[in-house]
């Protein structure tokens, strides 16, 4: 029976470890995102090191709890007599019990968990920040497997259309109305179309990796994306990015450098504790036990207390000059906290100008593509009639792939202009 269970456990384990990496996942944005947050390494570990500093800063608060400890321990004098008064005492076997309690304060220990907290707290602001940056990352990959499968669509259109001219030029030399050499222009240009179509599709198989890779999923896994550019590119949100205000408090790297800023005061704030006393407080029970009928001197006291107050008094400057090198850190912690604060500043207004200007790029390009997409078009019919050369044809197919690269590379541009300026106002979409 109960290699039964194992058998069919296995099977569950195995099977549906292969749904997982044969199965097509079918994706809209938000939801590759989610799955990216859900199963990113990077996510992963910016929140084991959240763990990692709660972990710490119960290590730091534990010094100042009591802390127990007991021992056991067995003494022989091998039979040794001691003489006393004219009288010989036997130093016999022993075995001793002991359990100390012990605790220690110090300004010093309070200070080192405030800076367990705020270490804690950058754990935290770095886990958002990481996940903003794989949102960012899933988006930008998103967009491109988008844009790259419309450049393969554009070249693969060009070609049909390319590879019709040339079975056309070819009849048209065999009845003698067209040159050699206008059917040798155009195979060589539908040979240069293969080539950028090849390319392209590469292009896009590396793209689809990198989303496998941001998704954490099987290399295997079939990805589709649901959504399109004109579904997902939006004008109102562009505009709504160039409107909203800019709250420093919100970035993530300013809101980082703030929490270390409060960490080089408490830097500060610890090295000036080196000067203040410590205090230390124990009690211990001891019971001993003689293995001898013999008389035998037991002078060991069952019960202690003791207080222990230790003094700094002089360390030939090391205390003083370790505050001074605190104070210094933190003049420049606060130097480069003014000077992020100001390029953040200034950073937005550039990212506010690439925007608009990428926009704007991207509606002149689109409409430019229209307009020599309408020119080929026409060309490809007056070669057809006769009423325009092979080396038109070519010239207006040359003209087309550049429209149609520089009309995708717009788009790109402008979804990664949009990106950053979401990413500087921590705006998520």
């Amino acid at each position: 029976m109960r290699n039964k269970i194992l058998v069919l456990l296995s099977l569950v384990v195995f099977g549906f470890g292969t749904v997982t990496a044969q199965e097509k996942l079918q994706l809209t944005l938000s939801q590759a995102q989610e799955l990216a947050l859900a199963h990113n390494r990077e996510v992963q570990n910016a929140s084991l090191d959240i763990r990692i500093a709660q972990a710490a800063r119960w290590q730091t608060i534990a010094t100042m709890l009591p802390q127990v400890s007991a021992s056991l321990d067995y003494n022989s004098l091998f039979g040794y007599r001691i003489d006393f008064g004219g009288q010989s005492i036997l130093m016999a076997n022993s075995g001793t019990f002991t359990g100390t309690a012990a605790i220690a304060f110090s300004g010093a220990q309070v200070v080192a968990v405030q800076m367990q907290n705020i270490a804690a707290e950058m754990a935290d602001i770095t886990k958002k920040q990481t996940e903003q940056t794989v949102l960012n990352q899933v988006k930008l990959l998103y967009f491109s497997a988008l844009v790259t499968e419309e450049t393969v669509s554009l070249l693969e259109k060009n070609l049909q259309n390319l590879e019709k001219m040339k079975t056309y030029t070819e009849s048209a030399v065999v009845v003698g109305i067209s040159e050699q050499t206008d059917a040798d222009r155009i195979a060589v240009q539908v040979a240069s179309m293969k080539n950028g179509v090849n390319s392209a599709r590469r292009s896009l198989e590396m793209v689809y990796n990198s989303i496998r890779l941001a998704l954490g999923t099987d290399v295997n896994t079939e990805i589709e994306l649901v959504q399109g550019v004109e579904e997902l590119l939006s004008v109102d949100d562009a505009v709504a990015l160039l409107d909203t205000e800019f709250m420093l408090g919100n970035n993530y790297n300013y809101q980082l450098l703030e929490v270390s800023t409060k960490l080089s005061e408490k830097q500060v704030a610890l090295k000036k504790w080196a000067f203040a006393p410590s205090l230390t407080t124990y009690y211990s029970f001891t019971k001993k036990k003689i293995f001898s009928d013999e008389f035998s001197f037991d002078m060991t006291p069952p019960n202690a207390l003791g207080v222990s107050l230790s003094i700094p008094i002089f360390s030939s400057w090391s205390r003083m000059k370790a505050v001074d090198e605190a104070r210094l850190n933190l003049e420049k912690q606060r130097n480069t906290f003014d000077a992020t604060r100001e390029a953040l500043i200034i950073q937005h207004k550039q990212l506010a100008y690439n925007l608009t200007s990428n926009f704007e790029n991207y509606e002149t390009q689109k409409e430019n593509l229209v307009v020599v997409q309408r020119v080929f078009d026409n060309v490809t019919k007056k070669y057809e009639q006769g009423m325009a050369s092979s080396l038109d044809l070519t010239s207006s197919g040359t003209e087309l792939v550049t429209a149609q690269s520089t009309y995708v590379q717009a788009l790109l541009n402008l979804v990664t202009a949009q990106i950053e300026l979401e990413n500087l106002l921590n705006n998520r979409k």
